[in-house]
């Protein structure tokens, strides 16, 4: 069959592409950014569509008539700078079922749990009514609810679990009491390719997740272990503790940050995730310790565990470095100007100088911005390349200062080429 998969670049996404490709399925995959996913799987058809400017029939006519299956596994956790909740999770969809409604094409769409917290919550009240509309659309349809989802790879909220899993000596934890019910992504892929063989019964609905939930705390333990690490006490803090930290997730998230730790995250783990109420689908399915041995851990997944919330610290911390080499020499002017007047007159000097500041604090405002990141510090490498030669033409004594003002350069420039190394999120 022909299957078109949405949201074919994410964690789920690329993982049943895999499955359905394996399959013996034509496979084309939909996402924003697929140049990287071109170059691993080249033999996969791949568009590049933004979900939430599909909001006209017109816009999906094509692709239903040239597919057998739509699979549906795009998503938006929270508006931000790239993110628009319900254009990608509703608009878009009712226009799909809307083109479909005359097609012999089947949709199987990846939703969450209705049990859990946070239903009011832009992310799960779009995806619901979206459930709802394809429900009644008379659209050959299957529905599939995977709770939170386990597999081989780490994005959101499975990446944190094995951030702070791997944190030394203590880990503090809100809502360690929380219970959460896991999948596994290989249960996932296996429900979805039966959906799609037309397996399951037209209009199903159902829940995918071990029946037997887990807490957040022992979720933590399962992957510390996994990861190969010793047990280390976990500290339950109070959970108005999470407050500021969703706050500053938010405000990256505006951004373009993608943190797990925005407050549509933090609201849905207060009150777990569960599948409770909802029909389930037939299992078995893997525990969540099940699910982890299934693939052992290697090395470059405790690198991973140990980087994930190193990342936005050594964002910020750049930021701030570059906004302060760029705003300190403002309020000591004729001093910093010095320098310049080595091999410059004062009028050019006075211009490059306050040409250099404005770079600085420029490249500070832009290493924040999620698209402008990695042009961002790659600004960074060259600027600092930039005074580290010509300081070294025209003040080389400089290296030899005790205060280590060119030396302590080098630091900054090793942790650019670190950030630069992780900035992938995908």
């Amino acid at each position: 069959m022909k299957i078109l998969i949405l949201g074919a670049t994410g964690f789920i996404g690329s993982a049943l592409l895999d499955r359905l490709a394996g399959d013996g399925h034509s496979v084309t995959g939909l996402g924003r950014h697929v140049a990287r996913a071109r170059l691993k799987r080249p033999d996969v058809a791949w568009l590049a569509a933004d979900l939430a400017d599909m909001r006209s029939p017109g816009d999906w006519r094509e692709l239903v008539d040239c597919h057998d299956v739509i699979v549906n596994c795009a998503g938006a956790l929270q508006d931000g700078l790239a993110d628009d909740v319900a254009a990608t999770q509703e608009a878009a969809m009712l226009a799909l079922y809307a083109a479909a409604k005359t097609s012999k094409i089947r949709i199987v769409q990846i939703s969450a749990p209705k049990g859990g917290a946070g239903s009011d919550s832009t992310f799960l009240a779009t995806k619901f009514r979206a459930d709802a509309a394809l429900s009644a659309s008379g659209v050959a349809h299957v529905i599939l609810r995977p709770a939170l989802v386990l597999g081989r790879n780490a994005h959101g909220g499975s990446a944190l679990l094995r951030a702070l899993a791997a944190l030394p000596f203590v880990v503090p934890l809100v809502h360690a009491d929380a219970r959460v019910e896991t999948v596994a992504m290989s249960d996932v892929a296996e429900a979805v390719s039966a959906a799609v063989a037309g397996l399951m019964p037209e209009g199903s609905d159902l829940v995918l997740g071990h029946p037997q939930p887990s807490t957040l705390a022992e979720l933590v333990a399962a992957h510390r272990q996994w990861l190969g690490l010793p047990p280390v006490r976990i500290v339950s803090l109070p959970a108005l503790l999470a407050a500021p930290v969703g706050l500053l997730a938010d405000v990256a998230g505006r951004l373009g940050w993608r943190s797990p730790l925005r407050s549509t995250a933090l609201s849905v783990m207060a009150g777990g995730v569960s599948a409770a109420g909802g029909t389930q689908a037939p299992g078995p399915f893997l525990s969540a310790r099940q699910s982890l041995s299934a693939h052992p851990s290697g090395v470059q997944d405790l690198w991973f565990a140990r980087l994930y919330l190193l990342k936005p610290l050594l964002i910020a911390g750049l930021s701030v470095f570059w906004l302060l080499s760029g705003l300190i020499p403002l309020f000591a002017f004729d001093e910093a100007r010095q320098h310049f007047l080595r091999f410059l007159t004062p009028g050019p000097a006075t211009v490059l100088m306050m040409l250099a500041c404005l770079a600085d604090v420029v490249l500070g405002i832009a290493v924040l911005v999620r698209p402008l990141a990695r042009r961002a510090l790659l600004g960074m490498l060259a600027l600092t390349v930039a005074y580290l030669a010509s300081a070294t033409v025209f003040e080389p004594e400089l290296w030899a200062d005790p205060l280590g003002p060119l030396v302590k350069v080098l630091p900054s420039l090793l942790a650019t080429l670190a950030t630069l190394a992780i900035l992938d999120e995908r």
